[in-house]
């Protein structure tokens, strides 16, 4: 008797710190932008779950005191496997560069991930959010001063935390479905993050880079959500 499957549509947004010395994700994500689908479907498979629809927004944050414009860059849903080529032009767009000082404008990234047009199609969904960056992250708001900062952001990380434990609040993101995956050193605001908000992983890492993340374990912790 073949085994029931459960089937699965996936929405995941990649926020990815795109400063100069997180080249090494960058280059992860690109190559493997184009198997990225049939990666997760294979591994899915052998855990007897299906995935029927998938798609993948991209984000990539700086600073925007340092950065101008080119702090904060979003993409819209690609569909995979279909737009797999569009998804990859857009990573591949995506230069390591900038930054300023140390800590990076993660936080809002994370409100625009919040904030996207999610999903809610299907009985069985998955709404997963990844976090790369080898940086603490300002306080929320500590670009505010700059012009091309964005209307309508939280106010401060506490009405972050709301857009994320509120559904209404936060827009359409399942309360049941969202999964947050975070890739960053131990630093004060990944930790709180953590340790305060529901359905997280903090996968914390050391190096600058994070030239110890590898494909296979990223695959395996986003599987992992699912």
């Amino acid at each position: 008797m073949e085994k029931y499957r459960l089937t699965y549509n996936v929405d995941m947004v990649f926020c990815i710190d795109a400063t100069g010395s997180m080249r090494h994700v960058i280059d992860l994500v690109k190559q493997n932008a184009l198997s990225l689908y049939e990666d997760i479907t294979r591994a899915m498979e052998k855990k007897h779950k299906v995935i029927s629809r998938m798609r993948v927004r991209v984000i990539a944050f700086r600073d925007y005191v340092a950065d101008g414009e080119e702090a904060m860059l979003s993409s819209d849903f690609f569909v995979l496997p279909d737009q797999a080529e569009d998804f990859y032009e857009c990573v591949n767009s995506i230069t390591a560069k900038g930054g300023g000082d140390i800590p990076e404008d993660g936080l809002e990234a994370l409100a625009y991930a919040i904030k996207s047009e999610w999903s809610q199609e299907g009985v069985k969904k998955r709404h997963i959010i990844v976090m790369w960056s080898d940086a603490p992250t300002h306080e929320l708001g500590h670009g505010r001063i700059a012009p091309w900062y964005p209307e309508g952001m939280a106010e401060d990380f506490d009405e972050l935390s709301l857009w994320w434990e509120d559904e209404q609040l936060g827009g359409s993101m399942d309360e049941n479905a969202k999964r947050l995956l975070i890739f960053a050193p131990d630093a004060p605001q990944w930790s709180r993050i953590s340790q305060e908000w529901a359905q997280v992983i903090h996968v914390q890492t050391v190096s600058e880079g994070l030239e110890e993340v590898e494909y296979q374990q990223v695959l395996d912790a986003v599987c992992n959500t699912i």
